[in-house]
């Protein structure tokens, strides 16, 4: 049965869509704007792109942007410092280096395994998988056709959302990650896995509000520490 769909404009829509937006917890999705206002999808995506270039446009402190495969309205960054001033309070995420690291891996290798990993890192990865798991960084896809059924790993919205991404293709390319200091090879030696390995688990992956911490600002609780696997 053909779908229904309602009379409008652009103009008219530009409103409904805009209120849309700003009242969704989560990327706003066309499919779920159809679904909602029940205009047609090509006159949807029309007002969507008007809207953003109607906010660049007019200089606005807020903007619409597109990112975890929806639409979504946020502050400029540019105003970030007086924001600030407002919640001086909010809480902080803090992911260790080695929390980074392993997540990288699983963005850019996904779907993967525990396993594999660790073969790239050179570490045991239990509790830093653990912690992103809990954060609603990744999330098991599935199980691997291989022996032992492995479970295998990849990225969720959330991840996408925290680093300001419209979806897995717009990840810097792994030369421009290996820029920043991150290593995603797994030609690493049996002695610096072996070094690597004690170190992570004396000091780093357990203490994750230490000098190599990196703090991510986001809705996120912070759970404190990560305890080894």
């Amino acid at each position: 049965m053909q779908q229904k769909y309602l009379s409008f404009t652009v103009e008219s829509l530009k409103p409904i869509i805009e209120a849309l937006i700003f009242v969704s917890e989560e990327p706003l999705t066309i499919n779920k704007m159809v679904e909602i206002v029940k205009a047609e999808k090509a006159l949807i995506k029309e007002a969507v792109y008007e809207l953003i270039e109607d906010y660049d446009k007019n200089g606005r402190g807020m903007e619409i942007i597109e990112v975890a495969g929806g639409f979504k309205m946020k502050t400029r960054t540019e105003f970030s410092k007086w924001i600030s001033e407002l919640y001086t309070t909010r809480k902080k995420v803090r992911l260790s280096i080695p929390a980074l690291e392993t997540l990288a891996v699983i963005a850019y290798k996904q779907p993967i395994t525990k396993a594999e990993i660790e073969q790239i890192r050179g570490v045991n990865i239990g509790g830093t998988l653990k912690t992103l798991l809990e954060r609603d960084l990744i999330k098991i896809l599935g199980k691997k056709e291989a022996p032992g059924r492995p479970i295998m790993y990849g990225t969720t919205k959330t991840f996408l959302e925290l680093f300001g991404l419209k979806d897995l293709s717009s990840l810097p390319t792994l030369k421009e990650f290996s820029e920043l200091g991150f290593d995603l090879s797994d030609s690493q030696s049996e002695e610096t896995n072996k070094g690597e390995e004690e170190n992570e688990g004396e000091t780093t992956e357990n203490n994750s509000g230490s000098g190599d911490s990196v703090a991510q600002e986001s809705g996120i609780p912070d759970n404190g520490g990560e305890s080894k696997g």
